[in-house]
């Protein structure tokens, strides 16, 4: 498995994809509330939601309470998710120690790597962290980088989280598309891609559209997942809900 650390310092030359303005407040159902999302919303059909309402403990409790919604990397190298991750109040709350990351995928064991088109939605924030971030995306199930990326909310916790949307050209998978959102990371957001295979990736705050994108739009399964960084101070992340929807247009 490819363990790519994420960085918001990483440089990049930005992708001249094909931008589509998107008044504010059009578009999907906004699905900012209190509690997690159920149903369906026209086209995606959920087809899994984890509000994390079950505590479970750090060093083995989450990962066990949670292993029908949570697909852990391996805790070797910089990712220690065993040791970080927990469950409490309805959260689930990743420490940042300054030594240990963690990172994995959301969803089953069995449905969490074939995501073809879908909505994909995390309702998060940080609490502390300056110099630690976090790359929730959408990565290739064949760990080929030309397959597609798709990074919602990447970015430093002392910065705003932004979209980086990524060229499919091999070779220049580094250039990308940066959708810049104005908000902090250290307050409630929901961040939801809606991706439509070999059309659309359109970005949304809260339920209000930033940004469509129609240029470098995968076709090929994904597995949405996050990354952790460990370089920077101590704090916590913490992510009250996810769902996932396929795409059945």
């Amino acid at each position: 498995m490819q363990q790519r650390t994420k960085r918001a310092a990483l440089a990049a030359t930005v992708l001249s994809a094909a931008l589509i303005s998107v008044p504010l407040g059009s578009g999907s159902v906004a699905v900012a509330g209190v509690t997690a999302p159920r149903g369906d919303i026209g086209d995606f059909k959920q087809s899994f939601v984890e509000d994390f309402s079950t505590d479970a403990s750090a060093n083995g409790g989450f990962a066990k309470t949670y292993d029908g919604s949570w697909q852990p990397y391996p805790d070797a190298g910089i990712y220690s998710s065993g040791s970080q991750i927990s469950a409490h109040d309805g959260l689930m709350d990743v420490k940042l120690d300054g030594s240990n990351g963690a990172a994995g995928t959301f969803g089953t064991p069995d449905g969490a790597w074939s995501h073809v088109g879908g909505k994909f939605t995390v309702k998060a924030k940080a609490s502390g962290g300056d110099g630690n971030g976090a790359a929730f995306m959408l990565w290739p199930t064949s760990n080929t980088w030309a397959d597609g990326e798709i990074d919602y909310p990447e970015g430093n916790f002392d910065a705003s989280p932004t979209g980086y949307h990524h060229s499919m050209t091999p070779g220049q998978e580094a250039n990308r598309a940066t959708i810049g959102t104005g908000v902090d990371w250290r307050k409630w957001h929901t961040y939801s891609v809606e991706w439509i295979p070999g059309k659309s990736v359109t970005y949304l705050l809260d339920g209000k559209v930033l940004q469509k994108i129609t240029d470098d739009v995968p076709t090929k399964p994904h597995r949405y997942m996050f990354q952790v960084g460990n370089w920077g101070a101590s704090g916590h992340l913490f992510v009250d809900w996810v769902s996932t929807y396929d795409y059945e247009g």
